[in-house]
Parts: structure tokens; C-alpha cells; sequence
């Protein structure tokens, strides 16, 4: 085995064993006890090093679903139930956020404010289903339905009101995230703004 696949294989191992920390805290995980438990001196170079790449494997796949886990209840309880005081567990304080209509925010306070506006005309806005769920390393893509109801006057930025018609939505959408820490640093939104506009009766 060449040394640069050695080299190779414990950068991904210490990368690993970095970003498991807290998915192992909060699964009550010893991921280091059982990795000093390996009989490392029965074991040749080849096989110590094959042996690491496999924990490096188990590390890094317990954070990507750990990342999924937190996500689904982002969509599932902390948005559709507007429980805005937990969008921390998953959304880091600086989180950069990329809307659909090109807008870019900076910081959690500035998010909860765009988040909290969608239900001010549609309360009964909700995401109860993830179809597609990807994570692979530090990124997600999820793919989610929205769905909610034009009951209640929309505010227009120059003031104006658009009165509700009554009628639902249901779209899909898609959040890719960059996660750091636990919690994603960067996010961009994607959905179908025509889409969602005809079908609440604004747009043909």
C-alpha cells in the first residue's frame, strides 16, 4: 500500500472523527472508545489502514444522517409549527440563505422574518413530506412539498394588500444546504414562483 493512500486515508479518518462529535453526543455514541478498542497490534500496516478507512466510512455516514434527521424535523415541526426559537438547532446564527427570487439574506434573525412572513396570508403553510433526501459529506438536498392556503390578506412591500381568494397551493421545493458545525452555514431555496402564484389565483 502506498504511502499516499496512508496519508489519504487518515486525512479522511481525522475529518471524520471531527465532525461526529456531536451526532455522537447526542446518540450517546463512543465512536473513539471503539476505535481504541481495535486490536491495532494484531493488525499489519495494510490492514490497520483498511481498518481506519472503515471507521472513517461509520463517522461519516453517522453525520450525514444525523444532518437529514435534523432537517426533516426543521420542515416537519419547526417550520410548519412556526417555532421559530428552535430554528438555532438547525440554521447557524450567520446562516447565508438564497431565496428562489434571487434575494440573499445574512443572519438567523433576517431568516425567521422571511419565514415568518409566509404565514402571515397562508397559516396553514406546512412541509409533511421529504420524497427525496440526499446527504453526502457537508451538503444535503432534500426535496420537500409545500402546501398552504391564500386565506388571509397579503402585504405587498409597497404597502399594498392583496386579498386572499381562498385557494390552496401545493408545490414542490428543493433546499440544498452546506452544513458546519451541526447546523447549516449556507442554504439555497428553490421552487416554482409562477407555479405558486397561479395556483393561489394571482397569476394565469
Amino acid at each position: 500500500m502506498s504511502i499516499k493512500t496512508i496519508l489519504q486515508s487518515l486525512f479522511i479518518l481525522s475529518v471524520a472523527m471531527t465532525s461526529q462529535a456531536s451526532f455522537a453526543r447526542d446518540n450517546n455514541i463512543d465512536f473513539n472508545e471503539a476505535f481504541k478498542n481495535q486490536p491495532w497490534h494484531q493488525l499489519n500496516n495494510e490492514q490497520a489502514v483498511n481498518t481506519m478507512v472503515e471507521f472513517a466510512k461509520l463517522f461519516v455516514s453517522s453525520l450525514e444522517q444525523q444532518q437529514l434527521k435534523i432537517f426533516d424535523d426543521l420542515d416537519f415541526n419547526v417550520f410548519s409549527n412556526q417555532k421559530w426559537h428552535e430554528l438555532g438547532k438547525s440554521h447557524a446564527q450567520d446562516v447565508i440563505v438564497h431565496w428562489p427570487d434571487g434575494r440573499i439574506t445574512m443572519g438567523i434573525d433576517a431568516h425567521i422574518n422571511d419565514l415568518e412572513s409566509m404565514f402571515i396570508y397562508a397559516p396553514d403553510t406546512r412541509i409533511q413530506e421529504h420524497p427525496i433526501r440526499i446527504s453526502d459529506g457537508r451538503m444535503t438536498a432534500v426535496v420537500g412539498i409545500m402546501e398552504g392556503t391564500f386565506s388571509e390578506p397579503m402585504v405587498m412591500a409597497d404597502g399594498s394588500v392583496i386579498e386572499p381568494t381562498g385557494q390552496s397551493y401545493r408545490i414542490m421545493m428543493a433546499t440544498i444546504g452546506r452544513w458546519e458545525n451541526g447546523v447549516m452555514a449556507e442554504e439555497w431555496l428553490f421552487w416554482d414562483n409562477l407555479s405558486f402564484m397561479q395556483q393561489i389565483g394571482l397569476a394565469d
